[in-house]
């Protein structure tokens, strides 16, 4: 026994349960064929003695032994239980290998290799008992020879250097934690575990097939790259499962891909956890499902869903399962598993293999495909399943379709046949030693010799492995992996109702190919499949998150008025520049419409018809009264400020006109002047004929006479003169210093722009109100005084009416105007003009039309002079 094995000792008696026969019952299965040397699987397990014995552990069979209720053999000499044909397989791929080594003048030159294969029965108790039934060298046999000039050495117990196993990850960490303080290597061919890549915690373990890493962020950027943002994830409660499904969730953090559930299975409870799987795929919105299963496992869950008739799903594969054929040949899976994507280890050809595979025979493997026993055939003993009639010798694997025969696709089968080539290449490097062909070479040597291999020493040599495979590949480990490749591909349907296997994109390293027109979907159509917990928001509307939801869950919400958003699935919406708003899509900014008080509109042209209206009517009264003009009642308070008056009102009605259309520089500065003086005008002229009235009446009064000759016509006409003037040097200074200017007010109609005149110097525009104010305060009071003076015709009541109206019509229109925006500003203006006009229109001039027109009787003077 090697010295490395003393380590062992400490834990011999606690694994002796385990250890009883050497892994006996842990592949009942016999050999039936013919071998060039002593090959063999029985109660050992498959194997070739050599002087380098390489160890395996296969999953020949995936479930325990059925508990033997009778007692009749000891727990563990039972038989695990549901042969498989893949893994069988799988082992073949280490035997051909080695084969081929043996075979290879250049590598290993003289040493002649081993293998034991046990199986691990994908459980953990089995497969670290096989482990250490390999170590341990019991029942192996070592072959040495003269080759290095030493004398023949009996075979002897050979504890095996190094193991190839095991198909799970989560069997492996333990036994590379078990075989770790003893330095014995540990390759995996399927265990892709990320934890795995730890060379702190596993310095002695090595795989071929790429870490779960690279799978879960392959599978991560095809969601992304597919435009799934709402799937859902099944895993084995392992450890492959759940860091796969880890590693899977960090890469989607932050892009919009959201998990809407996790669920996992584990194989103690199968039934109870496929299930509620199944339950919640059922239930869930998730058109989009990732699996990490062991194929059986998947198949089970694919069963249930069948079962239900949910067949509306898109499955992505991991590669434990993407390639199963017992999955693509179950006819009952048809419906349900249509359309699989999936991640797969890449595929090789291995040139030979077919070949040796058509020439094995094996116990169960026959009873699989021919439905009989071998046993008695080949004298081996009674089969296991005694019902089962004897083989007639004459059946073979030539021209037989089966899993273990199709050699279309060899992934897990590569990695175990690359496993044993890097295995070989660091037992070349350790056994070859430059010293062998000095005289005293026997005496000297430091290398190892093939019954005496120290496992740390290959351990070293490991580390080190960089060689060309048969294929002409280059071959190294990154610490213990190995760089990712992977084939994308895809469950597609034929016309004879089966699924096949179709490769429809590669991954190499950062690389992603995929070919989408390619895949046929869980549809059968190329339309991808869509999965999302919330409808993409649509342009011009966006995110809003819902409380408590993944960030893939949400409501769209348009726009407000003035923002838009052009992009599918905006989180915000970007606000129009100021000369620009949103259109009534919210998707583009488009220039904002002009809003003024236009002719064209229906408020423009109902105030310019007023406008003309009372323009037209104070020039029929004027016309009237010039007509008439030698009337009493036109001669009547000086006919010239009468005239004056009507002349002023008809440009009181057109100067309205000016606040209408486009506001430009010299209509904004026209309009306001215009209006002030016209307006100081008319009300002087009032206030003229009110002190007119009053002096009149008042003549008989002592100094009354002296009065009426100061402040006759000529007066009266220069007072109107020079009081207006003082409003055109009001407007004057106003429109020099800061005058009227077009605006534009972009705050307040949205999507329109107000274009306005601003006041531009609030005193000077408040100079020319006051100054009307206080001319028709005056003239309202003195009228007020004279309306009660003894004549039939007392034109001081009608002047003082018509002040009413118009202080009650100004009085208001301060606030209106104030509070009225843009063009409606305008409008109350103009409203202001025109009903203050027609109130001194018709309050003044209505009266005396009548009379002259329908009352002619009153039109004398005496009449007019009677109390």
């Amino acid at each position: 026994m090697s010295p490395w094995f003393t380590w062992l000792t400490p834990a011999i008696p606690l694994l002796l349960p385990w250890l009883v026969r050497d892994g006996s019952g842990m592949g009942q299965a016999t050999v039936c064929s013919r071998w060039d040397r002593s090959v063999g699987l029985d109660d050992r397990g498959l194997f070739q003695e050599g002087e380098v014995v390489i160890g395996g552990l296969i999953p020949f069979h995936n479930l325990p032994p059925a508990p033997d209720l009778s007692f009749s053999q000891p727990p563990d000499l039972q038989a695990c239980v549901n042969f498989q044909e893949e893994p069988l397989q799988w082992a073949h791929a280490l035997v051909f290998a080695v084969d081929e080594i043996n075979r290879n003048p250049f590598l290993l030159p003289g040493v002649q290799l081993g293998y034991r294969i046990l199986d691990s029965c994908n459980q953990h108790p089995w497969s670290l008992r096989g482990a250490l039934s390999l170590v341990s060298g019991g029942n192996i046999r070592c072959e040495t020879t003269e080759i290095y000039n030493l004398k023949s050495q009996p075979s002897s117990d050979c504890p095996v250097p190094l193991v190839i196993g095991d198909a799970s990850s989560t069997q492996t960490i333990i036994l590379a934690r078990t075989l770790g303080p003893l330095s014995v290597p540990v390759i995996s061919y399927q265990a892709s575990c990320g934890c795995l890549s730890d060379k702190q915690e596993f310095p002695n373990f090595f795989r071929t097939i790429p870490s779960d890493v690279y799978q879960a962020l392959t599978m991560a950027r095809l969601t992304w790259l597919l435009g799934w943002t709402w799937v859902g994830a099944i895993a084995v409660d392992n450890d492959y499962g759940r860091l796969a499904i880890q590693v899977f969730e960090e890469e989607i953090r932050g892009t919009g891909v959201c998990l809407a559930f996790f669920e996992t299975l584990n194989r103690a409870n199968l039934v109870r956890d496929v299930k509620r799987a199944a339950d919640t795929v059922q239930a869930s919105t998730a058109r989009v499902i990732l699996v990490f299963l062991w194929y059986t496992d998947m198949g089970a869950l694919l069963l249930e869903l069948g079962r239900r008739n949910v067949t509306d799903r898109q499955f992505l594969a991991s590669e434990a399962w993407s390639t199963s054929g017992q999955l693509l040949r179950n006819p009952a899976l048809f419906n349900v598993a249509q359309g699989v994507v999936g991640v797969a280890i890449r595929s090789a050809p291995i040139p030979g293999f077919e070949a040796h595979l058509r020439n094995v025979l094996l116990k169960e493997l026959w009873e699989t495909v021919f439905g009989c026993s071998p046993g008695a055939a080949h004298g081996h003993g009674t089969s296991p399943h005694p019902r089962l009639a004897s083989c007639s010798g004459a059946e073979t694997l030539e021209g037989i379709q089966s899993p273990f025969t199709d050699t279309s696709q060899l992934r897990i089968t590569y990695n175990v046949y690359l496993a044993v080539y890097s295995a070989a290449h660091a037992l070349h490097s350790l056994l070859s030693c430059p010293q062998r062909d000095s005289p005293n070479w026997g005496s000297s040597f430091t290398c190892s010799l093939p019954y005496n291999i120290s496992p740390a020493e290959l351990l070293q040599h490991l580390n080190q492995v960089n060689f060309t495979t048969p294929l002409g590949e280059p071959f190294y480990f990154r610490g213990a992996d190995v760089p990712a490749v992977y084939d994308l591909v895809n469950w597609q349907a034929t016309p004879q109702g089966l699924l096949k296997l179709v490769t429809v994109g590669r991954v190499d390293g950062s690389n992603l190919l995929i070919n989408q027109s390619a895949i046929q979907w869980n549809t059968g159509s190329n339309m991808v499949p869509v999965s999302v917990c919330s409808d993409s928001c649509p342009p011009g509307t966006r995110v809003a998150r819902k409380k408590g939801e993944p960030v893939c869950c949400f409501d769209c919400i348009s726009c407000a008025e003035g923002e838009v958003s052009n992009t599918t699935g905006s989180l915000q919406c970007d606000r129009c520049p100021l000369e620009f708003w949103s259109n009534s899509h919210r998707t583009a900014c488009i220039p904002r419409q002009l809003e003024f008080l236009s002719f064209n509109d229906v408020m423009g042209v109902t105030l310019t018809t007023v406008a003309v209206c009372g323009a037209v009517a104070t020039v029929a009264v004027f016309m009237f009264f010039v007509y008439h003009r030698h009337t009493p009642l036109v001669r009547a308070n000086n006919s010239e400020l009468s005239f004056l008056l009507l002349l002023s009102l008809k440009l009181c009605f057109l100067c309205s006109l000016v606040f209408i259309g486009r506001p430009s520089v010299w209509a904004c500065r026209i309009r306001q002047a215009a209006f002030g003086v016209i307006f100081v005008l008319c009300l002087y002229c009032l206030l003229v004929k009110t002190i007119v009235v009053l002096a009149a009446f008042r003549s008989a009064r002592p100094g009354a006479g002296q009065l009426m000759r100061c402040f006759g016509p000529v007066q009266q006409r220069g007072s109107v003169f020079l009081f207006t003037s003082v409003q055109v040097i009001i407007c004057a200074v106003w429109l020099s210093t800061s005058p009227p200017l077009p605006y534009r007010d972009l705050g307040l109609k949205g999507s329109k722009v107000i274009l306005e005149c601003e006041v531009g110097s609030v005193v000077g525009f408040s100079l020319l109100l006051g100054y009307i104010g206080l001319l028709a305060s005056l003239c309202l009071l003195l009228a007020f005084l004279a309306r009660k003076l003894p004549d039939n015709f007392n034109e001081a009541k009608l002047i003082t009416f018509s002040m009413l109206i118009f202080c009650a019509v100004w009085i208001s229109f301060v606030p209106a105007y104030i509070s009225s925006p843009g063009k409606y500003a305008d409008a109350v203006e103009i409203f202001a003009i025109l009903a203050s006009s027609f109130g001194l229109l018709l309050c003044i001039f209505a009266p005396k039309c009548y009379i002259i027109l329908l009352r002619p009787e009153r039109n004398t003077k005496k009449h007019m002079m009677s109390k």
